[in-house]
């Protein structure tokens, strides 16, 4: 048997603003232990047994995050395994997001190829029972159904989704139980008929994480969700695939996946299937969908404050979850607050008004302010940037580029640059000439000037790079060559 765990990285995770942005969303929130929710989704899938490939859905403009996040996972413990990519241009929901990954799998492996849904941003503790509950479904899945797995209730939980089971109906394998049919599932429900739910014994968290053949799952959409299926195919007919050193990639169309209905999977299928079986676990499980949450993760001092920060002082302060982002914090007085600072941004709430950092993140992004979008260091193919101070016709930034990396052959219409090398050495391209610049060294692009920074050596480059001009927007650019596959095109079009 064939196994591709198929790890589905989307979503704002507005309610985890502001460490959570557009363009480093939940999934790369890293944890006390270290490592990012997304890096512990690809190890709980690829410590799985007959696993011959992860495919990961997920944003163009995330691709070399999530690689580089996974190459820190694999190396973390000594896992070679190939890695697939299916890269939307936009967010289209489940429903088109699995339908994609279905067919490609389906095309590469085999209709039988059993697909393993993950979400990225959820997390599981037990990765035994984990385990265990995956190799029930896949049986599942053997028999031409389709698999979820529901959570066993804590409590009465009304920010989750319910699966009612139908106990008169197991689903079997030499004489054991796998799961049972399932009856219906239920929206979020109100507190009372939470309280009802858990009460009766029947009903499960909705975990948002699915087992099935890639050809069951391609008939079932047939057969409920046609116009989502043939979209998706077009798509896929009309979009670019690339393959090589260990791992393969399809960029789908932009025209073509605009014309995929959006839709969740669940509404899409699996509420509308007769052949869903539901696989009840007890696995640690939890969706991380508030600060509140996060916090819960960390062990409470004697006064209940739960603090992820180098530098705190605290006085008379009470059952406060603390995030810092390097800088001290001091409190007083407080209690039952959420805390959370980072270099250009600080969230003070209530930890029962939780949910309702949402609302901020929509405002923000409403009015076009940045800081729904970027973080101050901001991730590229090629290393990281940092804005260190903005001001009146000057933007000063700290750059890092990986060894071996280069940026694009590019012009800049209404900015002049000045680069200062902090450490390593840099390879500079500058209007018709080239140059090395060493540490404590430096060069100056003048606006118009075709020009390339390359890293040719082992360690970090580091450079302070102070930029002057009327116009300082990311967007002032022209690529005219990249070796990131991101597509040069006449101004505007994106960053470094």
């Amino acid at each position: 048997m064939k196994l591709i765990p198929t790890i589905l990285c989307g979503g704002a995770g507005s309610r985890l603003w502001p460490v959570s942005r557009e363009t480093h969303p939940k999934p790369f929130i890293r944890l006390s232990d270290g490592q990012s929710l997304l890096q512990k989704a690809w190890l709980r899938g690829a410590t799985l047994p007959n696993v011959v490939e992860m495919m990961t859905v997920t944003n163009r403009e995330l691709l070399f995050k999530t690689r580089d996040d996974y190459g820190e996972a694999a190396e973390s413990r000594g896992i070679a395994l190939p890695n697939g990519f299916v890269l939307e241009p936009f967010g289209r929901n489940t429903a088109p997001a699995i339908a994609a990954a279905a067919l490609t799998i389906a095309g590469t492996h085999g209709r039988d190829a059993v697909m393993l849904v993950l979400p990225a941003d959820h997390l599981i503790n037990d990765q035994e029972s984990f385990a265990a509950a995956v190799s029930r479904a896949t049986a599942i899945a053997r028999q031409g159904k389709l698999a979820t797995f529901g959570i066993e209730p804590e409590s009465p939980e009304t920010g989750y989704g319910y699966i009612e089971a139908d106990r008169s109906r197991p689903v079997e394998s030499g004489g054991n139980v796998l799961g049972f049919a399932v009856r219906r599932f239920v929206e979020k429900p109100d507190l009372e008929k939470a309280r009802e739910y858990v009460a009766s014994g029947n009903y499960q968290w909705n975990s948002g994480m699915f087992c099935f053949s890639a050809g069951a799952l391609l008939e079932e959409m047939e057969r409920h969700c046609p116009a989502i299926l043939t979209a998706t195919r077009a798509c896929l007919a009309r979009s670019t695939a690339l393959e090589g050193q260990g791992l393969s990639q399809i960029d789908l169309d932009a025209g073509g996946f605009a014309e995929v209905p959006d839709d969740s999977i669940d509404f899409a299928v699996m509420e509308k299937s007769s052949n869903v079986t539901v696989v009840p676990c007890d696995i640690g499980w939890s969706d991380i969908g508030s600060w509140d949450a996060l916090g819960d993760l960390i062990a409470p001092d004697a006064q209940g404050n739960r603090v992820e920060c180098q530098d705190v002082a605290l006085h008379d302060v009470h059952d406060c979850y603390i995030r810092g982002g390097g800088r001290m914090i001091g409190a007083v007085g407080v209690d039952h607050l959420i805390v959370v600072d980072t270099p250009d941004a600080l969230l003070v709430a209530r930890r029962e008004r939780a949910q309702d950092v949402k609302h901020l993140y929509a405002r923000l992004k409403a009015g076009g302010h940045e800081a729904y979008k970027l973080h101050r260091t901001v991730s590229r193919p090629w290393g990281t940037y940092t804005v260190l101070e903005t001001g009146p016709n000057f933007k000063i930034k700290r750059i890092e580029v990986k060894p071996g990396a280069c940026l694009s052959l590019q012009m800049h219409y209404h900015r002049s640059e000045h680069w200062i090398v902090v450490s390593g050495m840099a390879k500079v391209v500058n209007g018709g000439g080239e140059r090395f610049v060493n540490t404590n060294e430096s060069t100056y692009i003048p606006a118009g000037h075709r020009h390339r920074l390359e890293n040719p050596g082992l360690l970090p480059l580091v450079m302070i790079e102070v930029q002057s001009g009327a116009y300082l927007g990311e967007d002032d650019i022209v690529r005219f060559d990249d070796i990131y596959g991101r597509v040069p095109a006449k101004r505007p079009q994106g960053g470094k």
